[in-house]
C-alpha cells in the first residue's frame, strides 16, 4: 500500500461564524473530494473528516469535525488537503496527476536534456509545465499539449518534448 499523497483541495478559510469552511476542490469531479476522507495535511500530522454542506462560487461550504469555531477555521486558511494515492481513481492513459509530472526529466526529440519539471500550472487555458534548465535557476514555460509534449514516460521518469521554435 502506497503512502504517497496527492493534493485534492485546499481550505479557503472560514464561512460564517459556526466553524464552517470554504473548500476548493482540485478533483475532476469537484464533489469527489468528500469521498477521499479522511484527508490530511501533506505531512500527515493533521487529519480532517470533511463533509460538504453545499456548493458556493469557486468551491463548497464544508464542515470538518475537528473544527468548531470561526477562529479554528480561519487558522486553517491555505491548508492543502491530501488524499492517499491508492484512494484515487486510476487515470486514462493520456491523463496524469500533477504530482507525477514534477521532477521528471525533459528531453527534446533528439535526446538533448532540456531540464526537469519544477511545477505544473493551470491558469485556465490548459496545463503548463515549468521546466528548470539544467545547471541553472532559469525556468521555461512549456505548454502541456500533445503537440509540445508527445510522450510522457512515467516508468522511465522522463518527458519527450517537441517545444515550439525558439522556446528553449
Amino acid at each position: 500500500m502506497s503512502a504517497e499523497k496527492v493534493c485534492v483541495g485546499a481550505i479557503g478559510g472560514a464561512y460564517g461564524v459556526r466553524g464552517e469552511l470554504r473548500i476548493k476542490s482540485f478533483c475532476a469531479v469537484p464533489e469527489d473530494i468528500e469521498t477521499y476522507v479522511p484527508l490530511t495535511t501533506e505531512s500527515g500530522e493533521r487529519i480532517f473528516h470533511l463533509a460538504l454542506i453545499r456548493p458556493i462560487k469557486n468551491g463548497f461550504v464544508a464542515r470538518i469535525a475537528e473544527v468548531a469555531t470561526k477562529e479554528d477555521a480561519d487558522a486553517l486558511k491555505g491548508t492543502q488537503l491530501f488524499a492517499d494515492r491508492d484512494q484515487l481513481p486510476a487515470l486514462p492513459d493520456d491523463e496524469y496527476y500533477h504530482a507525477d509530472l514534477v521532477g521528471l526529466e525533459v528531453l527534446d526529440t533528439g535526446g538533448t536534456a532540456l531540464g526537469r519539471v519544477k511545477s505544473v500550472m493551470d491558469h485556465g487555458a490548459g496545463d503548463i509545465l515549468e521546466v528548470q534548465r539544467p545547471g541553472s535557476s532559469e525556468t521555461v514555460l512549456l505548454p502541456f499539449t500533445l503537440a509540445a509534449v508527445p510522450t510522457v514516460d512515467l516508468t522511465a521518469g522522463r518527458i519527450i518534448a517537441d517545444p515550439p521554435e525558439g522556446l528553449f
